[in-house]
């Protein structure tokens, strides 16, 4: 088989070329930059001479930032590739979904999901009353009131801004609204500084990390200095787990679960073109490779089946 990997070149992209060459097919990583379509008597899309819609699979990682319109555009030429018949994974309407971190709360919270409560808004005047009347609150559990801002589009921890003080989040959002944001403001969850992002392949759960925020810094993502270790995960979080993967219909994703020192849990965040080097180091698991077993699962799935999956 000929698989594309759609991504710009680095580790995960070389290690589904490795999963893909053991097990007897060919992968070959293009940046969505060169998308390249032909609309016309014989329209075509393809990149770097590679024809993708009669390729046997794509594999769509990360997509890089860009304008409003090249992002829309790359996430169409994923929707017209699978339109045609192709496997796309993760499918693009699972990528819009799980980007977007407004779509996937409001996901999550109508699959019956516990999320932190959230503001999502575009006007200053119509936040200030939410945040102050949040940071007015004595938490449940136990921590100082304090809200999270973050970019609704983003991932390892970029932009995200903790506040306690209702003159700071003003200025905050200030800020914000010069560049046309929307405000995505979240009560603060006290958790020991500390959460557990579990890794979903095929409605299946593969490992589970707990991460821990480096010195004085609040955020857990390893990608900035955060610590990983294999994590037991207890069978309740195991089905949060997967019914949030299932609220964005993704075939597979990382999903953040956010213990509170009250003895809840909350479902923060599903990442449909999640990292998995943390994963993978502290486990031992070959990500990789099931995420391609789960692939070639797909590609060997008549279409009629596959649309009664989805």
């Amino acid at each position: 088989m000929q698989v594309v990997v759609l991504s710009k070149p680095g580790w995960h992209a070389d290690e589904l070329c490795r999963a893909l060459a053991e097990r007897g097919h060919a992968g070959r990583v293009l940046p969505y930059e060169e998308l390249f379509a032909r609309l016309g008597a014989a329209s075509s899309l393809s990149n770097g001479g590679t024809a993708l819609l009669d390729a046997d699979a794509v594999l769509a990682r990360f997509i890089p930032s860009g304008s409003l319109e090249q992002i829309i555009y790359r996430l169409d030429a994923l929707h017209w590739i699978e339109e045609h018949g192709v496997p796309v994974m993760n499918p693009p309407r699972a990528i819009e979904r799980s980007v977007d971190k407004f779509y996937t709360d409001a996901r999550l919270r109508e699959a019956g999901l516990p999320t932190p409560d959230t503001l999502v808004c575009e006007r200053i005047d119509d936040a200030m009353p939410w945040i102050r009347a949040m940071l007015e609150r004595t938490p449940s559990d136990g921590g100082e009131p304090a809200i999270v801002i973050k970019p609704i589009f983003g991932s390892m921890g970029h932009g995200i801004v903790r506040v306690t003080d209702p003159d700071v989040a003003f200025r905050v959002l200030q800020s914000l609204d010069q560049i046309r944001a929307v405000f995505y403001i979240q009560r603060a969850v006290e958790s020991g500084g500390r959460d557990v992002r579990v890794f979903v392949i095929g409605g299946r759960v593969i490992g589970a990390i707990e991460r821990r925020a480096d010195g004085g810094d609040w955020r857990t993502n390893v990608s900035r200095g955060g610590s990983a270790r294999a994590f037991d995960l207890p069978a309740a979080w195991a089905a949060l787990a997967l019914r949030a993967v299932a609220a964005v219909g993704a075939d597979y994703a990382g999903v953040d679960l956010l213990p509170s020192k009250d003895g809840g849990v909350f479902v923060l965040e599903v990442n449909g073109i999640p990292g998995w080097q943390g994963l993978q180091r502290a486990t031992g698991i070959d990500v990789a490779g099931l995420v391609v077993d789960h692939l070639l699962a797909r590609v060997r799935t008549p279409p009629s089946e596959a649309a009664m999956r989805v």
